[in-house]
């Protein structure tokens, strides 16, 4: 029996024209300083100016955009450390509708803030000791709310896609992809799209020390459930993969690489200094495995998804402000 996909390149291509006009098409910068410090041509796809400050929109409004009047009549749910909080909340308000969000209590202020600014109702929880999956479920089953889970959702993962689509359709053909990796989605979406035009490119994820569940899992050959993280890149702080992006994940990514939170930093005070773009730690972690030499065999043309830059001044400076 031939397995079919939970998500395809034409699922990809879909979303696409279903968020086009919605979700900006974010630019490609390139740095010949970069270059030149890691030895190879660097494409760095900047999703930190998508809106919301961060690539969760596009899954976010390709989902909600597809509920039916009478569903968006009751409302829109979802969990989220803060990046996809803020896509839904927007999601919502660009549909008419409206958003309640579980979001965990130690969130930093401006994602809660800016979460809020777009008109949803925040119910928060401890991370530490609440499963969020079941308490966001039984939220939305209370309300009679459609969830929209943050990446376990064949139009989420589809929606994220579209940033590495998007990418290739500029630069041509690349011989490596690397994005973060949390839950999954934004590399099972990436991998679809970059794998499906062109088969031999090779899906390389980063992930913090300290948040290495994806790595185990895919080592172990299945998922792997770990502490929850404490490092500076919250939205990579996930215990175990989504069991819907591993199954894409197992099948099309080729390595993971980890960074520590020192080397994110570094990375965000490069992007300042020499790019003159903010990123957030999630964000930085590509930027800083590149940087700091953790990736192997690096090819010559590579593709980077800077995923957000959702980061008040206050923590930037708390992290950044100092040289370590």
């Amino acid at each position: 029996m031939t397995h079919t996909p939970p998500v395809t390149l034409d699922d990809v291509r879909d979303a696409a024209a279903q968020i086009k006009g919605v979700a900006h098409r974010t630019p490609v910068l390139r740095s010949r300083t970069l270059d030149a410090l890691v030895g190879a041509q660097v494409f760095l796809k900047c999703e930190n100016f998508q809106r919301i400050g961060a690539f969760k929109f596009r899954g976010a409004y390709n989902t909600a955009s597809r509920l039916s009047p009478e569903q968006l009549a009751k409302g829109i749910a979802a969990y989220s450390s803060g990046n996809h909080a803020q896509a839904v909340a927007l999601a919502a308000r660009e549909l008419g509708t409206t958003a309640v969000i579980l979001m965990p209590e130690d969130t930093p202020q401006s994602k809660l803030d800016a979460t809020a600014g777009y008109g949803a109702e925040i119910v928060t929880y401890d991370r530490y000791t609440g499963d969020r999956t079941a308490i966001g479920e039984a939220l939305a089953a209370d309300r009679g709310l459609a969830l929209i889970p943050p990446y376990e959702h064949p139009q989420v993962i589809a929606g994220q896609g579209t940033a590495a689509l998007e990418l290739i359709e500029e630069t041509g053909e690349l011989d490596a992809l690397i994005t973060p990796v949390g839950g999954g989605g934004l590399m099972a979406g990436s991998a679809t799209a970059a794998k499906g035009l062109h088969s031999g490119i090779r899906m390389i994820g980063i992930e913090p020390e300290s948040g290495d569940d994806t790595k185990r899992s895919l080592e172990a050959g299945r998922r792997v459930s770990i502490p929850v993280p404490r490092t500076i890149a919250d939205g990579q702080a996930a215990e175990i993969p989504g069991e819907l992006t591993f199954s894409v994940n197992q099948r099309l990514v080729d390595d993971i690489f980890l960074v520590t939170d020192d080397e994110i930093r570094d990375a965000m005070r490069f992007a300042f200094e020499r790019l003159k773009i903010i990123v957030e730690p999630s964000g930085a972690t590509p930027l800083a495995a590149l940087l700091a030499g953790r990736v192997e065999r690096l090819p010559s043309r590579v593709g980077v998804i800077i995923s957000g830059g959702n980061i008040g001044v206050r923590r930037f400076a708390e992290l950044c402000g100092s040289a370590s």
